[in-house]
């Protein structure tokens, strides 16, 4: 039995049976183990990790009904109640999946839980289905290139994506499941997420509605705010620029931090990387980007495209024509750099900005 457990890969529990488990040998359950033995023993502050993306990591404090609250909100919005069979595929180290545990344990779901991995269903058995999964892109994306993976994709019930940007390949793709799938919008000081966007069944959806009990509006830079029991009902500042289409609906633009000013022209580059990954999926690259800026003597700040190399052969001034097509001449990068690798953050996301200065101090040297 003890030789069994060392070599599962998967821990399957719920709040009944947790009751009467043995800790698991596999330090990563191990891990999971005591966070649901600390909650259900009623533990009423938790510390949690920043992932870093948008800032330096940080740890903060979150209470016990925040976490709780969060959880009930994604269960009456997604409707997934007592019975729900879930997956676990993301590092609980992490708030996403942390809450997938809370959600769990809170919403009586029956939890599989795996190790983080490229490719989760790899770790499950070929006849599991479940009703719910939250994944990253990545991961989404890798089952559905596993020839052995990517027919028991429309098993895993409702798939929530987030933690990345989601790209044209993926979002294409999800067009043909059958099963619907939602694109998150949220953070650590939020506790998860508090918005969700449909991709698929029947249609995708452009704007993101909020989740039942969140109040939202946007300051005088149109960035979006948001409070609720999920914290503590203190109003939590973003700096997302966002399109506020009714009381509950709103579209991301992009962060207020990636907008350049080019020669007087406010330039949004998440919404550019956006528009210029639609051309670049026709012309058959699937190269990591970003679109970027660098002093310019005339136009203060200049928009530049950075995109990691690879085997292919990228031909810097084709891409450019072709954009040149699509976009205005504002919006056209009017360079492109190419980088060896990009750098990441602790949860796999580009650090455009070291990579930028990376790529910028090796040019100079």
């Amino acid at each position: 039995m003890e030789q069994k457990e060392v070599k599962s890969k998967i821990w399957k529990t719920n709040r009944e049976q947790f009751l009467t488990q043995p800790r698991p040998q596999n330090p990563y359950f191990q891990n999971a183990y005591d966070f649901i033995q600390l909650w259900l023993s009623g533990k009423q502050e938790f510390n949690l990790q920043t992932s870093g993306s948008t800032g330096v990591p940080k740890t903060i404090s979150v209470s016990r009904n925040q976490l709780s609250s969060s959880a009930a909100m994604t269960g009456q919005a997604l409707e997934l109640g007592v019975g729900t069979s879930a997956l676990v595929c993301l590092n609980t180290a992490y708030v996403a999946g942390l809450m997938m545990l809370v959600r769990g344990i809170e919403l009586g779901w029956q939890l599989a839980v795996v190790e983080p991995a490229s490719n989760p269903l790899l770790l499950t058995d070929t006849d599991s289905h479940f009703d719910f999964v939250a994944m990253v892109p990545l991961q989404l994306s890798t089952c559905l290139e596993n020839q052995v993976t990517k027919n028991r994709v429309n098993d895993l019930g409702k798939i929530l994506l987030g933690g990345a940007p989601v790209s044209v390949s993926l979002l294409r793709e999800v067009l043909n499941l059958t099963i619907p799938v939602y694109q998150s919008y949220g953070m650590t000081e939020t506790v998860s997420h508090v918005a969700l966007r449909k991709l698929n069944q029947p249609e995708a959806d452009p704007y993101y509605t909020i989740l039942p009990g969140v109040d939202m509006g946007s300051d005088s830079r149109d960035c979006l705010y948001v409070s609720g029991p999920m914290t503590r009902y203190e109003v939590i500042q973003t700096n997302d620029l966002v399109e506020i289409v009714s009381s509950t609906q709103f579209r991301w633009l992009g962060r207020i931090d990636n907008v350049i000013n080019s020669g007087g022209v406010k330039l949004i580059l998440d919404r550019l990387d956006e528009q210029i990954a639609e051309i670049l999926f026709d012309l058959g690259l699937s190269n990591p980007f970003f679109t970027w800026h660098e002093h310019d003597e005339k136009l203060g700040q200049k928009l530049i495209l950075i995109i990691e190399e690879n085997v292919q052969e990228l031909a810097g001034e084709t891409i450019l024509t072709q954009i040149r097509n699509k976009l205005s001449a504002y919006e056209t990068p009017k360079h492109v750099y190419f980088a060896v690798q990009f750098l990441k953050t602790a949860t796999d996301k580009i650090d455009k900005r070291r990579t930028a200065e990376m790529l910028f101090n090796k040019s100079n040297g």
